[in-house]
């Protein structure tokens, strides 16, 4: 027997989740907020964040999602631990299923699970995580002003990231597994026209370099199995994210990426009532003030839709 249905349930605890939280509570909708497999969000896993507003003098990601997640809690909503592994979609209220077997209903639902970076899988790399090595460019490049950095990546992503990382850094070495870069023709032109990218192909990470910071970055050539080494005090890796969608699937429209997909300039998936924020519908810009943007977005979209549910149902009553 399912319990009565809550009103809001938001799906992931970093920025999205937490700023829908905090706009949910104060309008009285009561949310819950279950944190999802990392509370927090990416940014629990880096360093110093100099770019969100309101921290003159930056701020540990952790400590910013305290900062969040209290704010959300002073206004009454409630965050909970779990993991949401399943969804129904079909019936409504909508249904959904946690890692520890609970179900619960609810009336309306925030998605905003994140998007998790993919990575070379190296014990240093996690070692080193937040010391060095990052999977953004725009988030941490400025702590590498004028000093060599290493970006793996062959893709538009990683053209970007090592153009950005040029008008920075000192030296920028661009690693591509293949023979040739699958970045569009405009994107690998601008790469090669620059004098302090330095690219290099059909070579790979062997590891990383350093105890409590990168140090060096050892390269293998793939073809040759010749190794080198590179100093540098930055490996951004650059090979690409995956949404963490899964678990709404087939109810939720994504792209071929995985992305969740919402009406253009709204957060409204394809079923009524389901309301998506944060990296989970955004390849582009990865950001916590944009997936604190969306998470707003997403309660004021909540908002209206129990509000016109409401509305139904006392006109339905009369």
């Amino acid at each position: 027997m399912l319990n009565q249905p809550i009103q809001l349930v938001i799906i992931g605890g970093g920025p999205a989740g937490y700023t829908a939280a905090i706009y949910a509570a104060r309008a009285g909708l009561c949310p819950i907020l279950y944190e999802g497999p990392q509370p927090g969000g990416q940014l629990t896993i880096t360093g110093d964040v100099e770019n969100y507003p309101g921290y003159r003098n930056g701020v540990m990601g952790t400590d910013m999602m305290e900062d969040f997640k209290a704010q959300a809690e002073r206004f009454g909503a409630i965050i909970k631990e779990g993991i949401i592994t399943k969804v129904d979609f079909s019936i409504y209220p909508r249904l959904l299923m946690l890692d520890n077997g609970e179900q619960i209903t609810a009336q309306a639902i925030i998605i905003a699970a994140g998007a998790s970076a993919k990575w070379l899988g190296l014990p240093s790399e996690k070692r080193l995580y937040g010391k060095g090595v990052s999977a953004c460019a725009v988030c941490d490049g400025f702590f590498f002003k004028n000093e060599t950095v290493v970006v793996v990546g062959g893709g538009d992503t990683a053209a970007e990231e090592s153009l950005y990382l040029s008008k920075l850094c000192k030296k920028v070495h661009m690693l591509i597994r293949k023979g040739h870069m699958r970045a569009s023709k405009i994107m690998q032109e601008r790469v090669l026209k620059k004098e302090n990218i330095q690219v290099w192909f059909h070579t790979e990470v062997k590891d990383i370099i350093g105890q409590e910071a990168v140090a060096a970055i050892e390269l293998i050539h793939t073809t040759s199995n010749q190794t080198h080494i590179i100093d540098a005090t930055g490996l951004f890796v650059a090979i690409g994210h995956q949404p963490n969608s899964a678990p709404f699937l087939p109810y939720i429209s994504v792209n071929k990426h995985g992305y969740i997909q919402v009406e253009p300039g709204k957060t409204q998936t394809n079923v009524p009532g389901v309301f998506a924020a944060g990296d989970i519908q955004d390849p582009h810009y990865r950001q916590a003030v944009t997936a604190a943007g969306t998470g707003c977005m997403a309660a004021l979209d909540a908002e209206r839709f129990l509000q016109n549910q409401s509305d139904h149902s006392i006109q339905k009553n009369l």
